[in-house]
């Protein structure tokens, strides 16, 4: 190639390389904005975060309890992994509830208002933390465990180390020790998590979560508030720990006789949870248990608060059965 010809490609080999920096450049800055903004928001949101439930410590540090209703039957709802705000995430449900019967939400430690804590979250340690709050929230047993996703494994193992509080099981597609595979179960996730933590100290989270993509099932005040609550904890160390130990939570469940209690299985169309593997766990769990009712809902992930009618009308009918 001549030297004349060469100098025109530099020069847009040049001007090319200016408009890539400047593209660079308004990224950076923009990003810049992004995260200050960010920063300034999460002082002004700090209002929106007073404790809508019951603080009580635990291994000194302090756990939020919420109670509603009185009646002869204490339901508990125990959240699905990562949820921002359980208080608020499951309130349509219970509060269709609480006008016959006594309702516990439990948000443990890095979920909703409850303090974001270090150390091993190994379920043996989630469980006897979530039963301690309980207990000093005046929560007093026996209780129909109602968990959602991943806290099934932490129901099963209540049930398991103590039957006597155990009325009976209500699960909100819930997890079961076969929901999961060695495959996901062995996936190292630190990439993700590093990305997630990011998203969220960044300030990108702030361009995602908006009005538009929250229920209008929610008042102005509570969107708010689980806004805050999201942007302040999302994918926390606290919650990110949780993952690391469901094998050895299910080794421990498959080491003892299944919890033969009634048991109420609600299974999502198993889209957003783990398809066809998550709909056999469910009914693979059910089987051999002495009363145990599996209900398929045409619905995702998130059954408490897109078929509430449904569960309602369902839940009474069994909780009569236990009488």
């Amino acid at each position: 190639m001549s030297e004349r010809n060469d100098k025109p490609m530099k020069k847009a080999l040049k001007i090319t390389g200016k408009i890539l920096l400047g593209i660079l450049i308004l990224l950076l800055a923009l990003l810049l904005v992004v995260f200050i903004y960010h920063r300034i928001m999460l002082s002004k949101e700090k209002p929106l975060l007073e404790p809508l439930g019951q603080m009580v410590e635990v291994d000194g540090n302090n756990m939020c309890i919420y109670t509603e209703g009185e009646g002869e039957h204490t339901i508990v709802i125990m959240a699905g992994s990562g949820m921002p705000s359980p208080i608020l995430q499951y309130s349509q449900l219970y509060r269709k509830l609480s006008d016959t019967y006594k309702i516990a939400v439990i948000e443990k430690f890095g979920y909703g208002f409850s303090d974001v804590v270090d150390g091993e979250r190994d379920f043996d340690t989630i469980l006897r933390q979530d039963h301690e709050a309980l207990q000093m929230a005046g929560v007093e047993a026996p209780y129909i465990l109602c968990p959602h996703s991943m806290s099934g494994i932490e129901a099963i193992l209540w049930a398991q180390k103590y039957p006597d509080e155990v009325e009976a099981i209500v699960g909100l597609d819930m997890s079961t020790p076969k929901s999961y595979t060695e495959e996901n179960l062995s996936n190292d996730d630190t990439g993700m998590e590093t990305a997630m933590r990011l998203f969220r100290d960044s300030g990108l989270i702030r361009l995602v979560l908006t009005d538009n993509i929250i229920s209008d099932s929610y008042s102005d005040q509570e969107k708010d508030i689980l806004k805050a609550l999201t942007f302040k904890n999302y994918f926390n160390k606290t919650i990110a720990n949780e993952g690391n130990h469901i094998a050895d939570a299910i080794d421990e469940i498959n080491s003892a006789p299944k919890p033969d209690v009634p048991t109420l299985l609600f299974l999502s169309d198993g889209e957003q949870a783990g398809g066809q593997l998550w709909i056999d766990a469910m009914h693979d769990y059910a089987d051999g248990l002495t009363d145990a009712k599996v209900i398929e809902l045409d619905c995702g992930h998130m059954v408490a608060e897109e078929e509430p009618d449904t569960i309602e009308k369902e839940m009474n009918s069994f909780i009569d059965t236990l009488n």
